[in-house]
């Protein structure tokens, strides 16, 4: 069946880094857009990072210039590295894998990320 597993959070200090991991299977890696979003409580989960199948890539505002988003098609993985982490990137992560015309969504179950000193 198809499995989206995030790995990779914890706790770091405000200024630090943190890389998620994101391993996909049961489907074709490659024919999918992938991208993580987050959600902190009491808050709408939104967009982290975006990345299609031809490599491009979408950052929410506050993200940018701090976030990277990269997939390894051999491995059927996505990461997320976060840099410069402030305490408002605290939240649970999600990794997201999308087939053409949205005919498949699938998301996985979530990594928790606090960022405190």
């Amino acid at each position: 069946q198809v499995q989206l597993v995030e790995s990779g959070g914890g706790l770091v200090q405000p200024g630090g880094s943190l890389r998620l991991s994101c391993a996909a299977s049961g489907f074709t890696f490659r024919d999918y857009a992938m991208s993580w979003y987050r959600q902190a409580p009491g808050k709408e989960r939104e967009l982290v990072a975006a990345l299609t199948r031809a490599g491009d890539t979408n950052y929410g505002d506050s993200m940018k210039g701090r976030f990277t988003i990269s997939r390894d098609n051999a491995k059927n993985t996505v990461y997320l590295q976060m840099n410069s982490l402030k305490p408002e990137d605290t939240a649970v992560y999600y990794c997201r894998a999308r087939s053409p015309f949205g005919k498949n969504d699938y998301w996985g179950q979530g990594t928790q990320v606090t960022v405190s000193s």
